[in-house]
């Protein structure tokens, strides 16, 4: 049997993981004005870059402790891990939208949120479980360069899930708080304001 292998230079990996650096950034400004522009509020598209760069990061760690080479399908699996990752984000995202129309403006942050996740937590599971039983059997039967890109990819598929379900609509929920003190705060000082300054009013008369 024939044997081939492949030399690769400084220059090459550098170039490489500048292409691969740049491919992560552009996908993810890409899914940021996306969704902001989807939902049409920065917090969602906040709280789903934020889970993605922790996916990322995970992803990346895995690289490292399993000291798996990184080549051409390092791109391809941070790619496809971002596709993946934002998909069962927008889901949940959706839901609550949803939910914040079905229930109405007396519903709290929390209960809204509350009652999203669980309405798509079957879906996002049993998505995510398909999905790693595949690339699992590509792991198993797979060639060596397939089973460098399904490992990681297997990594990644748990921790989007994760994140999707456990982190994006608490980091929403915390931002979307966040705001609602800050306004209500602001309103509060505004009407201080305006009690203190008729006050003034009827004592200089």
């Amino acid at each position: 049997s024939e044997i081939t292998f492949d030399n690769i230079s400084s220059t090459v990996s550098k170039e490489m993981s500048q292409n691969a650096m740049k491919a992560v950034i552009i996908a993810v400004v890409c899914m940021l004005l996306y969704i902001w522009i989807r939902f049409r509020d920065i917090r969602f598209a906040s709280s789903a870059i934020l889970a993605l760069m922790h996916d990322i990061a995970i992803v990346f760690g895995f690289y490292v402790v399993s000291r798996i080479s990184v080549g051409s399908t390092f791109i391809a699996c941070m790619l496809t891990i971002l596709g993946y990752s934002i998909n069962s984000t927008i889901v949940i995202f959706d839901r609550i939208r949803e939910n914040i129309k079905l229930m109405g403006p007396k519903a709290s942050t929390v209960d809204i949120v509350n009652t999203s996740i669980p309405q798509t937590f079957t879906r996002s599971i049993n998505t995510s479980l398909t999905t790693f039983v595949m690339v699992f059997v590509l792991f198993i039967m797979g060639v060596s360069s397939i089973r460098e890109f399904a490992l990681p990819l297997m990594a990644g598929i748990v921790c989007g899930t994760y994140s999707s379900v456990c982190l994006t609509g608490a980091m929403w929920y915390v931002m979307t708080t966040k705001k609602q003190k800050k306004d209500a705060a602001e309103k509060q000082a505004k009407k201080d304001a305006e009690k203190a300054a008729k006050e003034a009013k009827k004592s200089g008369k």
